[in-house]
């Protein structure tokens, strides 16, 4: 047998595995990595997080990532070299990782990389007739795999688009298998760039689970600090909005998009949600010269409503959950009081209450898709438009 597909048999094979997750998400602060151990595997999945860390990226690596980052148009070369440049990126803050943990990569079974989204087209919102939903993510797992050693699985959304899905959002896989708890309703909230929610049945009936985003999360709020306040990547414990008052008039023609009042599940990104959405917002309103801070006010209460409507959407004004945040929105506590205010009859907490730190939850997502696709079966999640195709997802790329 050909030494790549042994060496596969054998990590699958294996009581437990070491996987790293590895998710750089659209706010483009840097690469996530977490170290997993697993064993089992469905619902018997059991995940500890051995060691976990942000690597931030640079300026430069900002730069060359948004020459392409929910552009329409961009250069071909430059797209061209930058996957196979992400790779190597990323390989190599693996290897550091790694060389600063004292871990061998030997001593490591996989990696799942999630890739740098740069471009997310739904059929909803691209409009096109007769051209499907379609995502692309860079940072090329055959460099990863290569120059780490290590067999590496990636691309993760093509599958569920070549299925029938959107591509997005993909935490309900893992959010159900890890975070499921009968006699609780539970909503995993993620904060990133753009915000989604996953609700968790407290029957723990999986036809009942559903993931969505729910519109921006913090993507508009980091465009525009970094714009009206050079120098600052983002609006840090939410202290420039806070400063701010919410124009009403605004926020309102902000939430006019048909995207809020499409069916659930559905899928977005910044491509719809980017300064230009905003500042045709602002012609229409007249608000062209609205002082910074009540902005990012205004910004901050559109993501919280975003979310707000969505599960008044679909569960009504009344059910109460058990609300788990993460992602870089949950260190906003501007951001969390809008959401309060939105769903008052929610308990908020964190990921860290289910042992997961919420800051590694994505990263950790992946590295479960990677463990299902190396030891676990498909399994169907939800029913009828909110159901989630039953595949195993991400390509796999061996080392040699």
């Amino acid at each position: 047998m050909n030494t790549n597909l042994t060496q596969l048999l054998a990590a699958a094979q294996k009581p437990e595995r070491r996987i790293i997750g590895l998710m750089s998400g659209t706010s483009l602060d840097g690469l996530d990595v977490a170290l997993c151990r697993f064993s089992g595997h469905g619902a018997a999945t059991q995940v500890t997080v051995e060691q976990f860390a942000t690597v931030p990226y640079s300026e430069q690596i900002r730069h060359e990532i948004r020459q392409v980052f929910a552009r329409p148009q961009v250069g071909l070369q430059h797209l061209t070299l930058l996957h196979a440049w992400l790779g190597t990126l990323h390989a190599d803050i693996v290897l550091q990782c790694l060389t600063q943990w004292q871990i061998t990569p030997a001593e490591v079974d996989a990696i799942a990389s999630h890739g740098q989204t740069v471009f997310h087209a739904p059929q909803h919102q691209h409009g096109l007739a007769g051209w499907p939903n379609a995502t692309l993510q860079l940072g090329d797992a055959d460099h990863i795999a290569v120059r780490t050693g290590i067999l590496t699985l990636s691309d993760f959304r093509q599958k569920h688009v070549a299925a029938g899905g959107q591509g997005a959002p993909l935490a309900v896989y893992g959010d159900y298998l890890v975070f499921s708890q009968s006699g609780e309703d539970r909503l995993l909230l993620n904060l990133g760039g753009i915000a989604n929610f996953t609700y968790l049945a407290a029957s723990l009936d999986a036809t009942e689970v559903f993931s969505t985003d729910t519109g921006p999360g913090n993507t508009l709020l980091d465009a525009f600090v970094r714009e009206l306040y050079p120098g600052r990547q983002y609006d840090e414990n939410g202290a420039l909005a806070a400063q701010g008052t919410v124009h009403s008039g605004l926020l309102a023609e902000l939430l006019a998009h048909p995207f809020f009042a499409a069916a659930i599940p559905k899928t977005t990104g910044p491509e719809l949600f980017n300064p230009a959405y905003v500042r045709a917002a602002q012609q229409r309103t007249g608000t062209e010269q609205l002082p910074a801070p009540d902005l990012l006010a205004t910004l901050t209460a559109f993501s919280a409503a975003g979310v707000g409507q969505a599960v008044r959407q679909s569960f009504g004004s009344q059910r109460p959950f058990v609300v788990y945040a993460s992602g870089g929105g949950m260190h906003n506590p501007t951001l969390m009081a809008a959401l309060e205010r939105e769903l008052p009859q929610c308990q908020f907490s964190t990921t860290a209450a289910l042992g997961i730190a919420p800051d590694a939850k994505e990263a950790v997502l992946f590295a479960i898709l990677a463990n299902e696709t190396l030891v676990g079966e498909a399994r169907p999640i939800g029913h009828g438009a909110q159901a989630v195709p039953a595949v195993t997802l991400g390509k796999i790329s061996f080392p040699g």
